[in-house]
């Protein structure tokens, strides 16, 4: 089976999915959304992802009309009808149909789509060898913590990649590293993790803190505060993070190599108990 999906609570045929040409994230990208993994059935960290989708609807004055607890159970129910084991879990909300105008719509209903599929893991080779990416100047909005679906400075950035031959685009403002443009960004520089402070030019990714939370367990110093192009290029290690790109070491940005130019110790330390954590959390 291709993919599950269920379209304001109904399931519905793939090819037969449809919104309203006024949709207002459609016409305005008026709208958020939530990527969830599922290892061997299991939903990796769901209530966190919709903890997230709660608190960036608070921000956009959007009421979930549906319920968190029925969006929950549709997407297990997604899941479980398509006999997936390793599923991705796609979500998105927008405020719904209204006639276009700028301001919010006094009443609307929210549309809201479940879409569950295999997942497809990244190669083994990235995790063993390391990626290469490059960088970009940061153009997005700076309500950079709200998950919405206005990506098009983020997919720009991801063309660059793919164009340059590099796995991701990690984003600058100003010459200091925010993010990337699909995961978050670790350096690591004399046995110190460093990541960018959780604020508004960030996307608070559940990865991100899961790994801050693996790396407190195994005692390493954790620091969440700016950095610099500069300090990217010379730190000794260096990885990403995302729900589907999980733990990815880092080994050359811009052409410059980083470290030893080979996933280091303390990236592989991470990577081994994030893989842990995929075979027994179910929340």
């Amino acid at each position: 089976m291709e993919a599950v999906v269920y379209l304001n609570g109904e399931r519905v045929d793939y090819a037969d999915a449809r919104v309203s040409v006024e949709d207002r994230g459609f016409q305005f990208g008026d709208g958020l959304y939530e990527v969830v993994r599922v290892y061997g059935g299991r939903f990796f960290y769901l209530d966190r992802h919709l903890k997230r989708l709660q608190k960036g609807a608070d921000e956009i004055y959007m009421e979930l009309d549906f319920g968190l607890d029925k969006l929950k159970d549709i997407c297990k129910k997604a899941v479980a009808e398509g006999g997936f084991k390793d599923a991705s879990v796609y979500i998105q909300v927008t405020r719904g149909a209204a006639p276009r105008q700028h301001v919010f719509p006094e009443k609307s209903s929210c549309t809201w789509v479940v879409i569950a599929r295999e997942a497809k893991p990244q190669p083994s080779q990235f995790y063993e060898n390391g990626v290469n990416v490059i960088t970009v100047p940061d153009e997005r909005w700076t309500r950079c913590n709200i998950k919405t679906v206005q990506l098009i400075a983020n997919c720009i950035a991801k063309e660059k990649a793919r164009r340059a031959g590099a796995y991701e685009a990690v984003f600058h403002r100003g010459g200091i590293v925010t993010e990337a443009s699909s995961s978050n960004v670790f350096i690591i520089k004399d046995k110190k993790l460093i990541t960018h402070p959780a604020n508004n030019l960030i996307l608070h990714g559940i990865t991100r803190s899961v790994v801050l939370e693996i790396a407190e367990k195994l005692g390493f110093n954790v620091v969440e505060e700016t950095f610099s192009l500069d300090r990217l290029f010379d730190a000794d290690e260096a990885f990403l993070t995302g729900t589907m790109t999980e733990v990815m070491p880092i080994v050359k940005v811009d052409g410059k190599m980083i470290g030893d130019g080979v996933p280091g110790e303390m990236t592989r330390d991470i990577i081994e108990e994030f893989g842990k954590l995929t075979e027994t959390v179910d929340q």
